[in-house]
């Protein structure tokens, strides 16, 4: 079929039928077609001696770009294809009609609409506004007459007490009346000038935020972990006079070993708290002894003594594994509950209230240790044993004043509170000198630790000598 050429109207372009752009696409494809048939075969013949040549990489890279090359020839034989969009008349934009730049946008009001659409979206945009100046009118704002103060006396109680402002209640503020509340022991105090933690502002681990809520904490839960007062009745084979002997050997014994002041009072705790819990044997009353010094040392020091060192001590009086048995023993009777505020703790912060010197804290402690001998003493908490035991102190050291406001705050306690506590530990120090157990007196009759034993007692709080029969 002859070819027929058609002129456009304006582009000069000839149009080849679309049955001949066929043949001569067809007739191109099986040319290439062969061409890469040739090819692959001669390749095949071949690919034994050039994979031993070349190596299997360069062969199996030849073997793809041959591939890629077939793939790139058919893409350049498809036909380009072009989307001719259909030109539209171009839009008028309209004012007040339509702004947008959408293809399919609605068409334009008429002119004669526009007045009308004008007002009714005025009057949507006046309507609010009216109903919210109708809401204004309802609440009218209150007006604040200023009058003269004779008029303000012509005013009755209860207009006067209407016109006061209520204090505002903040959660800081019920807080703090809820922690004050809490407390019995806190009570209305003057605003003090001296700041005993000032000192320790810049240590970390003096917690100086955070020291005065700890205190107050230890002096509400001290009653919870305090041992029986009465637990002696309990007991069938051990009395108050084998619990001093066993105190006042321990005692040695922690002064012997150098160990820590915290050592010592965890263990006298121990031993009370597993006496009002289980009876005891008198045979057992030294190995439940060790067994808590062990404990302790364990709870505060950084290199505890050994199980060893303990059997030396007591004279290979029991073997290791009884030992290690008691310590099981008085572990599951405390529930391992080892952290307890001991009278140790109320003396560091006393003693710091009482800005003393080294003499006057070798004093108190030397009183406190009396009282750890004495079973009677478990009586008193040991917050009041610790500031009875700085009272007696200064009092015995001849101190003014013997009782401050600044200690008053931190101990929580008065003069009149104290006084029945003291005058037992002053009636303790007089009688030291010539009872039994002798190793409190004797330690702090040393010259390492002032020979504060050796100074004489209070005589303000000592009972008035009994009268001599004629």
């Amino acid at each position: 079929m002859a070819s027929r050429r058609q002129w456009g109207a304006g582009a000069g372009a000839v149009d080849v039928p679309a049955q001949e752009r066929k043949g001569g696409k067809a007739a191109t494809d099986h040319l290439l077609r062969a061409f890469f048939a040739v090819f692959f075969v001669l390749e095949g013949l071949s690919w034994r001696r050039r994979r031993r040549r070349d190596g299997e990489g360069v062969f199996l890279l030849r073997y793809v770009a041959c591939l890629l090359c077939l793939q790139a020839a058919k893409i350049a034989r498809r036909p380009k294809t072009t989307t001719v969009v259909a030109q539209q008349p171009p839009r008028i934009r309209r004012a007040l009609a339509d702004v947008s730049n959408l293809v399919n946008g609605r068409a334009a009001l008429p002119v004669v609409n526009r007045q009308k659409a004008a007002a009714a979206a005025a009057d949507k945009c006046r309507k609010p506004i009216k109903q919210r100046n109708e809401n204004n009118k309802a609440a009218k704002p209150e007006v604040i007459v200023i009058s003269s103060d004779s008029e303000k006396h012509k005013k009755n109680p209860a207009q006067r007490a209407a016109s006061r402002r209520a204090p505002i209640q903040t959660l800081t503020s019920i807080l703090t009346k809820c922690s004050r509340a809490s407390d019995g022991v806190i009570s209305p105090k003057k605003e003090l000038i001296y700041d005993i933690d000032a000192s320790d502002s810049h240590n970390e681990l003096a917690v100086v935020d955070y020291v005065e809520d700890i205190y107050r904490f230890y002096r509400n839960t001290e009653n919870t972990y305090r041992p029986l007062c009465t637990y002696m009745v309990s007991q069938t084979e051990i009395n108050e006079r084998m619990r001093a002997i066993l105190t006042d050997w321990l005692i040695e014994v922690h002064y012997r070993l150098m160990l820590m002041p915290e050592t010592l009072y965890l263990t006298v705790y121990i031993i009370d708290q597993y006496l009002s819990l289980e009876n005891v044997p008198r045979k057992e009353l030294q190995l439940v002894g060790v067994s808590a010094m062990l404990i302790a040392c364990k709870y505060e020091e950084t290199w505890a003594p050994l199980v060893k060192d303990f059997l030396v001590i007591s004279d290979n009086s029991f073997s290791r594994q009884q030992v290690l048995s008691t310590e099981k023993s008085i572990l599951n009777k405390l529930q391992w509950n080892l952290t307890v505020p001991t009278m140790y703790m109320f003396i560091l912060r006393y003693l710091k209230a009482a800005l003393g010197d080294e003499e006057l804290e070798h004093m108190t402690f030397f009183y406190a240790e009396l009282a750890l001998v004495q079973y009677s003493m478990l009586f008193f908490a040991p917050s009041v044993i610790a500031a009875a035991a700085v009272y007696a102190a200064r009092c015995t050291l001849g101190l003014s004043p013997l009782w401050s406001d600044l200690l008053e705050y931190h101990t929580g306690l008065a003069e009149p509170q104290l006084l029945e506590c003291a005058r037992r530990l002053v009636s303790l120090h007089a009688a030291a000198p010539e009872s039994r157990q002798k190793v409190v007196y004797k330690k702090y009759a040393s010259p390492k630790l002032g020979a504060v034993s050796l100074h004489s007692p209070a005589k303000k709080l000592l009972p008035p000598p009994s009268p001599v029969a004629a």
